[in-house]
């Protein structure tokens, strides 16, 4: 039985790929293949490029206002189209439709904070700062953006990039997961009835090929990246050798503390979210539970408790609180995981291995798993797992837990769960974690502020979203004015000049 072949999304329109390539896109939980895209060949990113060039300079002259207001327009078709989003996510990557639909609505919060382009885009003034002298400043676009995307969030990290890129004046390139491209494919035509000039924003599913051919071409200004750590690493080292500012946000290792003062009925019901909700395929899932002094025994005792009741199944079931990973490949790649934690010493707490959904028996399925007794050498611990894998060590103080999370290599996000304002402050003061939670599970921050870890989970300078996201995506000129009197004209110096 043939299935249908996505086109790509260039200049405004639906475009056949010149690629003789093409990838299947699974349904994970059925483990069938529901379609098919084909992988862009560098000719068919080119064209893209060649497109969101072409268009660059007349959207760059475009006001912030009139963005603004076709952004205004996007934002109430992703609030008509939400749930047709949210069934696209689900049935590509598996998660539940209530999560896929939680997330839809965090990416459309990024279009609202984007929206307020006319303000968000205002420079400085500083008058008189010698005499008849003043300075003000510019924010413009950067020129042609790219942005490549990962597959746990086919509509929420696509929008931490283009709708800030847009208002900021850039046209922009998507370059979504090959494994989850429909979501970024509505949102083109979504983009276009809002009113968006033809070739402002393009869409072109792929694979490295197509990343590679982004990273080299000398009309790609600005390269923003999700993925893992290894690539992330690539995406930057490359970017940056072709002269391109980036913002490559890696892998995650998320800690959440618990301290012996802390609710545990209300911490143990968070960390279930936060480690199995989008079956731990998130970069913000909490996947390592750090116990203080005593506390060890009884919340292992709950969380068990709790992952044991957690239904496993399709995504778009009613009733079901996690659905399957992404492929056949990563479920496998998770169960070794496992293995290798049982083969290190780790008490096998909760084990998800070998889940059978009746119905769905071909499914890419892994049950809620959780370890107790882990040590920092243990691969469970060093390596991401990015699967339904919570693991619990033990550590007698605090300071024993603020030196574990400030020794991992990776520095997205954490927690920690407590009664205690003293302890609190002192260990968002003192951790070395880019976001952070306080009896806040996955601190991931309204699209106000802006969304990045530390050390090896971001390669760049400025984080997404919010206003890092603004100043990566502009140029900031200072303009210094005098207009002098008749008389001053004739004056000169081969002196440094100063103002004051």
């Amino acid at each position: 039985m043939s299935v249908k072949v996505l086109p790509l999304w260039i200049n405004g329109q639906h475009t056949k790929s010149r690629s003789t390539r093409v990838a299947d896109i699974f349904n994970p939980a059925t483990g069938e293949v529901i379609r098919q895209v084909p992988l862009a060949s560098t000719a068919d990113v080119e064209r893209a490029i060649a497109a969101a060039k072409a268009a660059f300079p007349g959207w760059r002259d475009t006001t912030p206002l009139r963005r603004s207001r076709i952004l205004s327009k996007f934002k109430e078709l992703l609030e008509t189209h939400r749930a047709e989003l949210a069934q696209l996510a689900s049935e590509e990557h598996g998660k539940t439709l209530e999560d896929a639909a939680g997330s839809v609505q965090r990416g459309i919060e990024v279009v609202e904070f984007a929206i307020g382009a006319p303000h968000l885009l205002k420079g400085e003034h500083a008058e008189n700062v010698g005499r008849g002298v003043d300075c003000h400043s510019l924010l413009q676009p950067v020129g042609v953006c790219a942005g490549i995307t990962p597959f746990n969030f086919p509509a929420m990290v696509p929008m931490w990039m283009f709708p800030v890129s847009i208002a900021c004046g850039n046209t922009f390139i998507l370059k979504p997961s090959e494994k989850v491209p429909s979501c970024s494919l509505r949102m083109g035509e979504l983009l276009k009835e809002a009113g968006l000039p033809d070739g402002v924003f393009n869409v072109v599913p792929g694979d490295k090929l197509a990343v590679d051919t982004l990273l080299a071409h000398p009309d790609v200004r600005a390269i923003s990246f999700v993925g893992s750590t290894p690539i992330a690493k690539y995406i930057y080292e490359t970017a940056a050798h072709h002269g391109k500012r980036v913002q490559a946000l890696g892998g995650a290792k998320n800690h959440a503390i618990v301290m012996p003062d802390a609710e545990l009925d209300f911490t143990a019901d968070a960390i279930m979210g936060a480690a199995y909700g989008s079956a731990g395929e998130r970069c913000m899932a909490i996947s390592t539970v750090v116990a203080v002094g005593g506390v060890a025994d009884v919340i292992v005792a709950k969380l068990k408790q709790r992952a044991e009741k957690l239904v496993v199944g399709p995504g778009n079931k009613k009733g079901v609180d996690m659905g399957p990973v992404i492929s056949s490949a990563h479920r496998d790649k998770i169960v070794g995981y496992i293995d290798s934690g049982v083969a290190q010493g780790a008490n096998l707490v909760t084990d998800g291995r070998g889940v059978k959904v009746a119905g769905h028996e071909k499914g890419f399925f892994v049950g809620p798993t959780l370890f107790d007794k882990v040590t920092t050498e243990m691969t469970i611990y060093t390596e991401e797992i990015f699967g339904p894998v919570l693991i619990v060590l033990r550590v007698k103080t605090l300071d024993e837990a603020i030196t574990m999370v400030n020794n991992n290599p990776y520095a997205n996000g954490t927690a920690i769960f407590t009664s205690s304002g003293a302890v609190a402050r002192r260990f968002e003061n003192e951790i070395e974690v880019g976001m952070v939670g306080i009896n806040v599970p996955v601190p991931v921050p309204m699209a106000f502020f802006s969304f990045g870890g530390w050390k090896s989970s971001l390669f760049g300078d400025l984080h997404m979203h919010g206003m890092e996201g603004v100043y990566f995506y502009t140029r900031t000129k200072a303009i210094t004015t005098r207009w002098p009197e008749v008389a001053e004209r004739s004056s000169s110096t081969l002196n440094m000049p100063t103002l004051g």
